[in-house]
């Protein structure tokens, strides 16, 4: 069986010998079709993670075409196409049973403490599934899962129909974040010093925000997307009195935050660490199915696996969304 397995920092391979994946009674089995490529995993590529094992297979978001059911399976079919849920929480600890199955600290991460999905199949609880129509587009289960997190995100901030918000950073989270906030009604604002970002979020609708103390408004809503120190003061110095910060982007370095500011100003600051099953992967299918959403605007063309390598080292400095094309495996003998 054909992966794409990690080897080093800043090195990736193509592999035909890799296991296959051993189906248990509660599991399917996907050919995969679509991985899409995200800050957790380029922070493994660039050695700032350390896997369990090497080599490893990395990717947690994508889908595919399933191949094989376990014996304890009756709601999942061969043929059937479905995005997976990669964040596998145990439905069993307090948190998973108050509905907060993010803090599951029980979880299995797929690509992180858990072998990924960058393989030619892989075998998944098929609870963490999630069918799709047929012809879902390849670029819809490369993106899937981002935007489940960005929709999560949205919900916890509290933001409505007609309200502003920025968001920090144009990278494909923040991309994602202002595609929930224009489907919810919100009027989406970005920032980023990556121009050909911003573009791209301008000619989905969002707004580009002014520069300059004269010019930059305050928003009652912020979303963090980037992780930087610096995004985070840009994030703070954005929020009107009163407001709500929401963080997502991820950062083990420390940042300055006066607490008398955040008393006297009344803000709120909120961390949203992906989304809850199974309301957020349901909520985010309903809103692909039956609005004007259309995440895959935000992707581009996909990348064969013979490319890998240049797909990862070139994803941070790419407007949109990077994805590895697995279709050409599943179509060879």
């Amino acid at each position: 069986m054909k992966a794409i397995v990690y080897l080093a920092p800043q090195q990736v391979k193509e592999v035909e010998d890799w296991p296959e994946p051993f189906c248990g009674p509660g599991d399917v089995v996907v050919a995969m079709r679509a991985v899409g490529l995200c800050g957790s995993d380029l922070s493994l590529y660039d050695g700032h993670r350390v896997p369990p094992s090497l080599p490893w297979v990395m990717g947690h978001e994508g889908g595919g075409d399933i191949v094989a059911v376990g014996t304890d399976v009756t709601d999942r079919k061969v043929g059937q196409r479905v995005v997976i849920e990669p964040n596998i929480s145990c439905l069993e600890c307090p948190a998973c049973r108050a509905g907060v199955t993010s803090d599951c600290k029980q979880r299995l991460i797929l690509g992180m403490n858990h072998p990924g999905i960058l393989a030619e199949r892989v075998a998944v609880p098929a609870g963490f599934t999630w069918p799709v129509q047929d012809d879902c587009a390849d670029e819809v289960l490369a993106c899937f899962e981002p935007l489940a997190v960005a929709r999560s995100a949205v919900r916890r901030s509290g933001v409505g129909r007609g309200d502003s918000a920025l968001v920090v950073g144009a990278g494909s989270q923040g991309i994602f974040v202002a595609l929930s906030l224009l489907a919810l009604g919100a009027v989406p604002f970005i920032t980023d010093p990556h121009e050909g970002r911003v573009a791209l979020a301008e000619s989905l609708g969002v707004h580009r925000a002014g520069s300059g103390e004269d010019t930059f408004p305050t928003f009652p809503y912020v979303f963090e997307t980037a992780g930087p120190p610096a995004a985070f003061a840009s994030a703070m110095q954005a929020v009107a009195s009163t407001g709500t910060v929401t963080l997502i982007g991820l950062s083990h370095q420390p940042v300055q935050l006066s607490t008398a500011d955040v008393v006297r100003r009344g803000l709120r600051i909120v961390g949203s660490i992906i989304y809850d099953h199974p309301r957020d992967f349901a909520d985010t299918w309903e809103a692909v199915s039956t609005t004007d959403i259309r995440p895959e605007r935000a992707v581009h063309s996909g990348v064969l696996p013979e490319n890998a390598a240049s797909a990862f080292a070139e994803a941070r400095s790419t407007a949109g969304k990077s994805w590895i094309d697995l279709t050409g495996w599943q179509s060879s003998p």
